[in-house]
């Protein structure tokens, strides 16, 4: 096996959203409640709109899973939409004025349509709900080696919160708070920041960090471009709707700095030898790179930074046109968020864990739970030094 794939189907409001993940190795435990976890997780967060007053997003598995652990066949998981009751047998409203910042334009050109309503009800971000579904299967298979993934929300419009270290402290943090902003001063500026959108009929946007802790260095590769997984993971988190710049490690600042300034020095040499895992993350001095150096993973923790653009859709009207008479026309309010930074962190952590678990397969291979953990264990068990006199086990 190599490798890990994912697709997702359905609209937003249509009946159900579908994931298929194909190529888990069997054996990894997986209970619909691992996965509902992290659905419900998507679901909250100040700013959220409506429709999450009516889903209430639960899994079920068709496929790739008896007795509460993988087969090694592809997982198949449905959600089903709540919403689609208010709507079935009535037929959705056309969409003949799209929303600038939208997939509606460009998707109506593209597909030589005659009306925006197909466009948005793919283009939707309800259609996330299926990745995070998907990444709560990789979740499992990468907390079997000892990988964690988590996130937390550094700005929301204006509002920041003071320059820290990333690290897994924050991310805990983050998780007890409705904007996942792990300081508490700043949580309460974010707040009062979406309130004031929402009187105005505005969104906000912002910027929020992934964080990945115990990734065994190694992943990825340097020897063609689309394996390097620093592009990988930051194609992963891109294609998030409203997503629209990545970062690995402060790469913006380092920028602005000279290289001696940037790059992760090697502390002395250690007196006795180290392992791959935890002892080579250990072996720099700092972490500017991300965790990342040459497409590959560094085994120091793994940091992403995302800025997310105001949501397109708006109760205050813009400026757009009538698709069916090319008259000048304004944008009609369709239900959505004011902020949606938080919930937007949630579905990063489900693409980043899906791109290290595609990663881990393809590294250490194995159809079975067991077999990967077996070629892991060997792995950390490599000595970093002495080489070159023979000294690497077989």
């Amino acid at each position: 096996m190599s490798g890990l794939r994912f697709l997702t189907a359905g609209e937003s409001h249509g009946p159900a959203l579908v994931a298929i993940v194909e190529g888990m190795p069997a054996g990894v435990p997986l209970a619909p409640r691992d996965i509902d976890a992290q659905l419900a997780r998507r679901q909250v967060g100040y700013g959220r709109g409506g429709r999450m007053r009516i889903e209430q997003d639960a899994v079920e598995i068709l496929g790739g899973v008896l007795d509460g652990k993988t087969t090694g066949a592809p997982i198949s998981l449905l959600i089903h939409n709540r919403d689609w009751e208010n709507w079935k047998g009535r037929g959705l409203p056309r969409l003949p004025v799209p929303r600038p910042g939208h997939a509606d334009f460009a998707g109506y050109l593209k597909y030589e349509l005659d009306d925006c309503r197909p466009v948005l009800e793919r283009a939707s971000a309800r259609e996330t709900a299926a990745r995070v579904a998907a990444g709560a299967v990789a979740r499992r298979l990468l907390a079997e080696v000892g990988v964690s993934v988590g996130s937390y929300v550094q700005s929301i419009g204006n509002v920041g919160m003071p320059d820290l270290d990333p690290g897994v402290r924050l991310v805990e943090a983050a998780e007890s708070s409705d904007v996942r902003c792990p300081d508490p001063a700043t949580a309460a500026l974010m707040r009062q920041a979406v309130d004031e959108a929402r009187e105005r009929g505005e969104s906000l946007g912002g910027v929020f960090v992934v964080v990945a802790d115990g990734v065994p260095a190694g992943l990825g590769s340097h020897v063609q471009w689309d394996r390097r997984l620093d592009g990988l993971l930051a194609q992963a988190v891109m294609s998030i709707p409203a997503i629209k710049g990545v970062e690995i490690g402060p790469a913006f600042e380092n920028a602005r700095l000279p290289g001696t300034k940037v790059q992760d020095a090697f502390m002395a040499s250690p007196d006795a030898p180290v392992t791959f895992t935890g002892d080579a993350g250990h072996l720099r001095l700092s972490d500017r790179s991300g965790g990342l150096e040459g497409g590959m993973t560094t085994g120091q923790l793994l940091v992403l930074r995302a800025a997310m653009k105001p949501i397109p859709t708006t109760v205050a009207a813009q400026q757009s046109l009538d698709l069916t008479s090319g008259s000048p026309a304004l944008t009609q309010y369709q239900r959505s968020d004011v902020c949606a930074v938080p919930a937007a962190s949630v579905v990063a952590e489900a693409m980043v864990a899906l791109v290290l678990a595609g990663a881990l397969l393809e590294k250490f291979g194995g159809d079975s739970l067991a077999a990967i953990q077996a070629a892991l264990e060997r792995y950390r068990g490599l000595p970093l030094f002495g080489r070159g006199s023979g000294g690497v086990s077989k």
